[in-house]
């Protein structure tokens, strides 16, 4: 079991303190390990969430309602469209009516791509927590946002 005095080294002048820098190492830690999974599949973390999103959806989106749906809000989300779109994962429908609003829809390509990823790919990220500390966790996460 990890102990972040031990991983980084270092002591904390109380737990609220040490329990903020554990959060940022632990999503860090997160984001690292996801990062290696997805390169097997040739697209990143973001890429992945903005791929999810529309297929949850079920119908095209507004640039604007994915970037409001994105777990990591990221600046460059139109890039990362860009790339996805170059991978023909996605594609830009523009609208009839008004060439500023474009709508996003992901492709069979895409859908394949993402039935191709393991559902439980971030399964060995919590295995060490039973259903109840995860349940604590998150609503205690929700608590401090």
């Amino acid at each position: 079991m990890g102990d972040l005095s031990k991983d980084i080294n270092s002591k904390f002048e109380n737990f609220k303190v040490k329990a903020l820098l554990n959060i940022i190492y632990t999503a860090n830690w997160i984001t690292s390990r996801q990062s290696e999974s997805f390169k097997d599949f040739g697209i990143s973390q973001q890429q992945y969430n903005i791929l999810r999103i529309l297929r949850g959806a079920n119908e095209p989106l507004k640039v604007q309602t994915i970037k409001d749906r994105m777990l990591e809000r990221s600046p460059n989300a139109t890039r990362l469209m860009d790339k996805l779109c170059a991978k023909n994962l996605i594609k830009r429908l523009p609208s009839e009516h008004d060439r500023r609003v474009v709508k996003i829809e992901i492709t069979k390509q895409g859908l394949d791509l993402l039935n191709t990823i393991p559902s439980d790919m971030n399964k060995e990220l919590i295995k060490n927590l039973s259903e109840a500390e995860a349940e604590q966790l998150s609503n205690l996460l929700d608590k401090m946002r």
